[in-house]
């Protein structure tokens, strides 16, 4: 797997939910299919006012979702910004002509109140439900970035197997100290609680 990968797949989904924060921080999620993807970037149209609009304005930080039927869950995490003025036709054209369902929505010159943002600095989580023991991820494109996340087993570990035992996924493997298999890891935290001498640390 890998992030062109993951693009594709977030392609054949088709309608991917958006996530933002509105002015007074409260989370918002709105479907989206006018989206058009080209090589590491990606293009999304929306009206200019339109609450989704203001908000990636604002601030511009976005997470975008998508979930297959074989149980993926895709993830990308950047900030989205306007597309360059000399660019905004050319894209609204691109995004209209792939989905012909939105001249009924924006018929004729209706479409110029839209706005093309386009996302090119991200990260992506990968993660697969449906293979066992599960399988996850993260990618980088332009100037993203990932954040750690999960746990980690630190020296104070005393190697009694108690964490491994009860692993839903059985990750962890022995070791001094044990070593948790993060590709693998559900981040369920069954290990924190369950260590005796607290050696199992959140990332």
């Amino acid at each position: 797997m890998d992030a062109k990968t993951c693009l594709k797949k977030l392609n054949y989904i088709g309608v991917l939910a958006f996530a933002t924060v509105d002015e007074f921080g409260t989370p918002q999620i709105r479907n989206i299919s006018a989206i058009h993807y080209e090589g590491d970037a990606i293009y999304f149209f929306t009206a200019r006012g339109k609450d989704f609009c203001r908000e990636l304005l604002s601030d511009g930080r976005v997470q975008v979702l998508g979930y297959t039927k074989y149980k993926e869950m895709i993830r990308l995490t950047g900030r989205a910004k306007p597309a360059p003025d000399e660019e905004q036709t050319k894209w609204i054209d691109t995004i209209f002509s792939e989905q012909p369902y939105l001249k009924n929505v924006y018929p004729g010159d209706t479409r110029n109140i839209g706005i093309i943002f386009e996302i090119k600095d991200y990260s992506i989580e990968y993660f697969n439900l449906g293979v066992n023991p599960i399988f996850r991820e993260s990618y980088t494109v332009g100037g993203g970035s990932v954040k750690e996340k999960g746990y980690r087993i630190s020296d104070k570990c005393i190697a009694c197997g108690k964490c491994a035992k009860n692993c839903p996924q059985r990750c962890i493997k022995p070791g001094q100290p044990f070593n948790i298999q993060q590709h693998n890891c559900l981040h369920c935290g069954n290990c924190f609680e369950l260590c005796p001498v607290h050696a199992v640390e959140r990332l």
